[in-house]
Order: C-alpha cells, then sequence, then structure tokens
C-alpha cells in the first residue's frame, strides 16, 4: 500500500532537515494521492526538479519512484518554476517541496527510477 502523499512529504521534510538541507512546502495538494513534485535549488540560479516517475515502471504503482522532469539537470529555476506552473494547470492538486542545498543533494536515491 502507497504512503499518503501529505505523510510522504513531511517525512521527506524531515529527512532533509537532519541532512542539513533547508526545505519547505511550497504547495500542498491532495492529502491522499496528489503527485509530489521536488524541486532542488543550489541557491546559484540553478536548479533540478523530480517529479512521479509514470505508474508503469516496475515497482512505481506501490512506491513513489522519481525522475528528472527536465532533460537538462541542473537547469535555471526559471525553467524549473515555468514547468511547475505548467503542472498546476494541468492538476491543481500536486505538492511541490523545495530544497536549498548547494551540493545540489536530493535524497531520492532509493527511488529515482532508472
Amino acid at each position: 500500500m502507497r504512503l499518503k502523499s501529505e505523510i510522504w512529504v513531511k517525512a521527506y521534510l524531515r529527512r532533509c532537515q537532519h541532512e542539513g538541507a533547508a526545505a519547505v512546502l511550497v504547495r500542498r495538494g491532495d492529502t491522499d494521492a496528489g503527485a509530489i513534485y521536488i524541486k532542488v535549488s543550489r541557491l546559484d540560479g540553478t536548479a533540478a526538479l523530480f517529479g512521479p516517475a509514470p505508474a508503469g515502471l516496475e515497482g512505481a504503482r506501490e512506491d513513489r519512484c522519481w525522475q528528472s522532469c527536465l532533460d537538462r539537470q541542473p537547469t535555471t529555476e526559471t525553467e524549473a518554476d515555468a514547468y511547475l506552473e505548467r503542472q498546476i494547470d494541468f492538476d491543481p492538486d500536486i505538492w511541490i517541496v523545495s530544497v536549498e542545498d548547494r551540493q545540489g543533494r536530493h535524497f531520492l536515491e532509493d527511488w529515482l527510477a532508472a
């Protein structure tokens, strides 16, 4: 059974805090099943953006998996923000978490889709 979005986001925020990276909830989505997007800002004008992997990928049905949303990583923060705005227009129930880390750490290694 997949964790509710709200619970996963709360745990992820604590993980970031534990690792010494600043992370904040930018947008609250659907409590149970809202898609979660994670923007990692390197504080130099660049960012990486991760979103949900397609549900058809192995393991993505039960466990949350992420993939890079943009072809070029890192990209500019402006490009990442524009992508997120398009996603909000498509699905207003999304969650957005913003992580600030000069090293670009995202803490999603165990959940990245291959």
